[in-house]
């Protein structure tokens, strides 16, 4: 029988939103050292799962996660990818924490913060990262120097092919093997074997079901032909294909859930295995969500209620509902003392430990506010009531699609969410409206490789970006020598770098000089071997994508390049063009020698 603990909150209370005082159960044995295993979606919304009522997908394994741990019915995120990445990596919110944007460097939070993964890597936890990072490329902002002992995947907000793909391990371009979410799953098991016998920590961040929408065959003809039981609620226009590619694509990720579950098992490790599943926004689509406002982007709840389910085998009761608002803000001090591990951040935290809500219902629990914030849009969540951007207010216990605005109804709880925002406003200091001025990194003393791709740069002249999302963009349309690009870049520290470009260039076109210099150093080469393969992508998509498709791009070295510490632009120019175009440029690979 399920055990519901109760709402204690049923009115707006006083700006409250740092719950650091709530009442902490007894601690466990100071050598407990459960593993911990974080799986997070991308643009998965609550309603993408067969638990929460969709009858359109089957969901058993992700289900069962609930059925055996404990789920959480208010669990909140941001509205898009990179702030709910921020916040659960470092418990505090992402207006703190220079995150603004999803691309171009906004998409990175302060180094000055403390990450969850650097918290039980001092406590003595093995620790890696498997997918999607889209905190930072560049060391310092990397997983390896933010607490990752091993990372794979990519480090930008999406990518351009999910078969076979172009990624990277540990800083160093690598072939992906086979569908993207079932290749991060397969690191993830091989780092289970490895570290059975030791605390691990494993952050699963899948890509999925972020477009492009791709899929493997078996998962799409289970469900393309299907007519779809529940669709969105609301006026605007659901694409039924698209809606399809995303279950689609939840369906895989469940039979990877599956795959951890099974192997824990194998090991006969599942009773001291804490396994996490959650997304970090709402639905990519206009699909069935629970008949909630919004999608992603969005800060009603369609757009910032996420599945949250932890299962911790005979610790966590299982088949237990927590009733009371939490968020990923949460994650970092649960888990923190879940694993007895010291939380020595550097700065105060905005999250709570939810421990006392997953071990005892009778727990004395504060009210508080969760604030979600996008686009300089933002609302609140009380237990009882939100708040949305335009400031009218919605009773979600009773109305959780936000259907009758009751505002006029109950004034002073109006006037007092109006003023816990626009002070929370206040404190966050957020760089929505501030220009970023950090520049990106390149050459960090303890890491051997930096990336510097396209996303990053700034093109003049003729070039033209593939896409006007930059994350997997490459630029085009090279003609003249007046044309360049330039990227806003600090060298950390001196030294000797082996330059290579990823580049694609017709027939006809070979022998483009090009030239390569920050401040007084310079690199001058010639590109003589054309390489002129097709756009990739679209014969894997099952709906016409918004992001750029990508080529095969071939890795040519210019030379080594003597780097003096600094902040200079760096700038690639043609010197000379004997046809009519110079390369597409998709990324420069500096290698420390």
């Amino acid at each position: 029988m399920k055990r519901i603990i109760r709402c204690i909150y049923c009115l707006a209370v006083p700006l409250v939103y740092n719950c650091a005082d709530t009442p902490k159960t007894k601690p466990e044995e100071p050598d407990l050292k459960p593993n911990v295993i974080l799986i997070m979606t991308d643009d998965q919304g609550w309603g993408d799962l067969s638990l929460n009522g969709n009858k359109n997908l089957n969901t058993p394994n992700i289900d069962k996660l609930a059925e055996e741990g404990v789920s959480f019915e208010n669990f909140y995120v941001q509205p898009v990818c990179s702030p709910t990445r921020a916040e659960m990596l470092t418990g505090r919110y992402h207006t703190r924490l220079g995150v603004y944007d999803t691309s171009a460097g906004g998409e990175r939070f302060d180094l000055e913060e403390t990450t969850l993964a650097e918290v039980l890597k001092d406590a003595g936890y093995h620790t890696a990262a498997y997918g999607k990072w889209h905190s930072g490329m560049q060391p310092p902002y990397h997983p390896n120097a933010r607490g990752f002992d091993d990372y794979y995947g990519f480090a930008s907000g999406h990518w351009g092919t999910y078969f076979d793909p172009m990624l990277e391990h540990n800083g160093f371009l690598v072939q992906g093997k086979g569908f993207l979410v079932d290749d991060l799953t397969n690191h993830g098991l091989n780092f289970i074997d490895q570290h059975k016998n030791e605390p691990f920590f494993i952050y699963l961040p899948y890509n999925t079901p972020h477009s492009p929408m791709q899929v493997p065959d078996q998962y799409w003809d289970r469900i393309k032909h299907k007519d779809l039981e529940q669709k969105y609620h609301g006026s605007q226009q659901e694409d039924s294909m698209f809606t399809k590619a995303a279950l689609a694509m939840v369906e895989n990720i469940d039979f990877n859930v599956g795959r951890i579950s099974k192997k824990l098992k194998e090991l006969e490790i599942e009773e001291n295995t804490i396994i996490i599943f959650m997304s970090d926004n709402g639905p990519n689509g206009w699909r069935y969500n629970g008949r909630m406002r919004g999608k992603k982007g969005s800060t009603d709840e369609g757009g910032v209620r996420s599945p949250f389910f932890i299962k911790w085998k005979n610790t966590l009761t299982a088949g237990t509902s927590v009733n009371e608002i939490a968020g990923a803000i949460d994650i970092l001090p649960t888990l923190a003392e879940l694993t007895n591990s010291p939380l020595a951040t550097k700065k105060p935290l905005d999250g709570a430990s939810l421990k006392p809500l997953l071990f005892d219902a009778n727990e004395k629990w504060n009210p508080r506010l969760i604030f979600n914030h996008w686009n300089e849009r933002t609302a609140v969540r009380s237990q009882k009531y939100r708040l949305d951007e335009q400031n009218r207010l919605y009773d979600i216990e009773l109305d959780r699609g936000q259907t009758a605005d009751i505002a006029s109804q109950f004034p002073e709880i109006t006037a007092s969410l109006i003023n816990a925002k626009k002070t929370w406003l206040d404190e966050m200091k957020s760089l929505d409206e501030k220009k970023d001025d950090r520049p990106f990194t390149l050459g960090h003393p303890q890491f051997e490789f930096t990336q510097i791709p396209a996303r990053d740069g700034i093109p003049y002249g003729n070039i033209e970006r593939s896409n006007r999302w930059p994350n997997d963009s490459f630029f085009m349309n090279w003609t003249s020598l007046t044309d360049s690009i330039s990227w806003d870049v600090e060298v950390l520290e001196n030294g000797k770098y082996e330059v290579s470009l990823l580049y694609t260039l017709a027939e006809g076109d070979e022998g483009v000089a090009v030239q390569l210099n920050h401040g007084q150093s310079k690199l001058i080469t010639r590109i003589t071997e054309a390489h002129d393969p097709p756009l990739m992508g679209k014969d894997n998509d099952r709906v016409l994508r918004g992001e750029s498709y990508v080529k095969d791009f071939k890795t040519k070295k210019l030379g080594t390049m003597s780097l003096r510490k600094g902040r200079r632009p760096l700038v690639l120019k043609a010197m000379r063009i004997p046809g009519k175009e110079a390369m597409n440029v998709r990324l420069l690979f500096f290698k420390r020698i």
